[in-house]
Parts: structure tokens; C-alpha cells; sequence
């Protein structure tokens, strides 16, 4: 039997702990945030940070299934980040915006924004420090993608604003849209998403697959009446339906609107970012497949993995997920603080 060399054996262990520190999350374990660690995918060496910071919709349920989706089944390291209270548990029913000026939300973990690939982005009314505003300042001109969901377009209220060549940038501007009010009636009328597209033309890369989307959330108006902002390409329309069911007909007195559409944001770097927003998203429209579907292709696209993209990609649902209803009666609901792992 051949003997190796105490030099070559050196090696082969060395070798193998930098596999192995390759293969660790990027993001060291907290119990203010949650890591999920890559399988094998596409997205291997990627890393996509989840922001849940919002009171209404439930992204704090919603956030980590989808990171269980994009890690297990697609590659992608992700962590999620989330608004929490001075115990550090996950509190949607912390008031948003707080009536007192001066105080501030916390997002701890925004700090990861700096090294992540792709963030997918979900807060409302968030008062944060100009530190934390700074975060997310710094990743709109960082040239990396960015996916928005649902109350991004109202993200903020306050703080220190976002400014190219010295100018204000609002939320409207950067996204392609912000929230004017309800169109879909709410939480009474249900949305169909329709796609923009016509059969003879090519199918847009974050629609292949997508078959149904559905969701028990509302259209929100974004635009006025034919101001479509000349920047953005529309994929997606949202037909409000008469009711909250799946199977319930349009309301005939309600046209549908924008609720998914692309755009290149250039930031003060001069570099372009893609965006993808898209106003549905709570976590009961996530039931739907082709709002996971969606979801997670626009990861793909705004990463430059579109050859990537594929028609039966695994979507389903990992473990349990039983969302919560949307809506502000927290008791009444069963919305309560948590501690972020009681969400992993």
C-alpha cells in the first residue's frame, strides 16, 4: 500500500477546510435574523437578502417560505431580515409610522444589503435611522438587482431621503410607481393577474411558467389614467374580482391595472440596477404558485440567469404554511410578537 506524504496530506486538508469555508452562508447565524444555506441550483454562489418589515400582509410568514424555496430548490443563500421590537422579536404591531417623530424602526441585518447579490424588498412606513436609510440608499446605486413587493412603493415615512446628483429621488420614481389608493375594494376584492403579452409574441423571461396568479389582495392604483411611466415595460395586469374567492368574476365597473412591471434604474455610480415591482405579495397571494413563480424568476432575471429559467421549476411549498389573514385587528387575527426563529 502506497503511503502519502505528510506534505501531501497537509494539502488535501487544507484543501478541504477551504471547501468547506466556501460552502458556509455568507451571513453568520442570529437570533435577530434567519439563514438559509444553498443546495444545489443555479443560484450557487449567490446570496439573496429578504426584507420583512411591514404590519398588514404578513411577510414576516411570507419571507421565509419563499427563502426555503429559493435555497432548497434553486440555490441561492438567503437570509431574511426583519422589523422587530426592543426584545428583538419579530412585532408587526408595532405602529408604522409612530406618531412620535422622533422615534425609529429597527431592521437589524440591513448591513447585509452591502455584500448581497439580489435583495427582495417589503416594508411599509418604515422611520429608520440615517444610518439604516443609508443601507438601502447604497444598494439603489449599486447596480444589483432589486425586487419589490407589494408596500415597498410606501416603504418609508420620513427619514433621510434618497438623492441622485443632489436631487430627491422618490419611491415613485425609482420603482415606476407608488400607491394612490385602492383600486381592487379592500380586503374585499380579490385580484387575477392577466398578462400583457399577446400569444404571438415572446414570452418575457419572468412570466415563463407562470400560469395563474391569484391572490386574495387588492389591486392597488399606482398610476394615474394613461401616465404609465415611459421607463417601465409592463408584464402583468390585475383584474379586480367582485369578491375574495378564486373562482368569482371580474367587477365589471373596475378596469385592470399595472401590477407587475420592469425597469433599469441607473443610481449615482452610474451603474443599472434592474427592478422588478410587483404590487401583490402578501402572504396569502403567496398560496398561488404563479405568484411564487413570478417571484422567484424575477430573481433569476434581475441576476442575468434568464437561460436559467424554466417552465417546471420546483415551486411548491416547503413544510408547513399557513399564513395568517391580512389586516390591522391584530387580536382578532392572532398577530402577536415573536422571536424570529419560532418563523424558520
Amino acid at each position: 500500500m502506497k503511503i502519502c506524504s505528510p506534505l501531501l496530506i497537509v494539502t488535501l486538508i487544507l484543501c478541504g477546510l477551504d471547501l468547506q469555508a466556501s460552502e458556509k452562508h455568507p451571513v453568520p447565524e442570529s437570533d435577530l435574523w434567519l439563514t438559509y444555506k444553498a443546495s444545489e441550483g443555479p443560484g450557487k454562489g449567490k446570496h439573496v437578502v429578504l426584507i420583512a418589515a411591514e404590519q398588514e400582509y404578513r411577510s414576516e410568514q411570507a419571507m421565509p417560505m419563499l427563502a426555503k424555496i429559493l435555497s432548497q430548490y434553486h440555490g441561492f443563500n438567503c437570509t431574511v431580515i426583519f422589523s422587530v421590537n426592543e426584545k428583538g422579536e419579530v412585532d408587526p404591531t408595532l405602529p408604522a409610522p409612530f406618531k412620535d417623530k422622533t422615534k425609529r424602526h429597527r431592521i437589524p441585518g440591513l448591513k447585509f444589503l452591502k455584500d448581497a447579490d439580489c435583495v427582495i424588498w417589503k416594508s411599509r412606513f418604515m422611520q429608520l435611522t440615517d444610518e439604516d436609510m443609508k443601507h438601502f440608499h447604497d444598494y439603489f446605486d449599486s447596480g444589483k438587482p432589486l425586487i419589490a413587493l407589494r408596500t415597498a412603493n410606501h416603504g418609508f415615512w420620513g427619514g433621510k431621503p434618497y438623492k441622485k446628483d443632489g436631487k430627491r429621488v422618490s419611491l415613485r420614481k425609482l420603482l415606476g410607481g407608488a400607491f394612490m389608493g385602492h383600486h381592487g375594494g379592500w380586503h374585499r376584492e380579490a385580484t387575477r393577474g392577466i398578462f400583457e403579452h399577446k400569444e404571438n409574441e415572446k414570452v418575457h423571461p419572468i412570466l415563463i411558467g407562470v400560469k395563474d396568479v391569484f391572490g386574495p389582495s387588492d389591486v392597488y392604483r399606482c398610476h394615474k389614467d394613461g401616465e404609465f411611466p415611459k421607463d417601465c415595460t409592463s408584464l402583468m395586469l390585475g383584474q379586480p374580482l367582485i369578491n375574495l374567492e378564486k373562482d368569482a368574476p371580474p367587477n365589471p365597473k373596475k378596469k385592470p391595472l399595472p401590477i407587475a412591471w420592469i425597469k433599469t434604474w441607473t443610481g449615482n455610480t452610474g451603474l443599472k440596477s434592474k427592478i422588478f415591482h410587483f404590487t401583490m405579495g402578501s402572504a396569502n397571494d403567496f398560496k398561488s404558485e404563479g405568484v411564487r413563480r413570478i417571484t422567484v424568476n424575477a430573481v433569476y432575471w434581475g441576476l442575468g440567469l434568464e437561460k436559467e429559467i424554466i417552465s417546471h421549476s420546483k415551486m411548491d411549498i416547503i413544510g408547513e404554511y399557513k399564513p395568517l389573514k391580512s389586516g390591522f385587528n391584530y387580536k382578532k387575527l392572532g398577530v402577536k410578537p415573536k422571536k424570529v426563529k419560532e418563523y424558520k
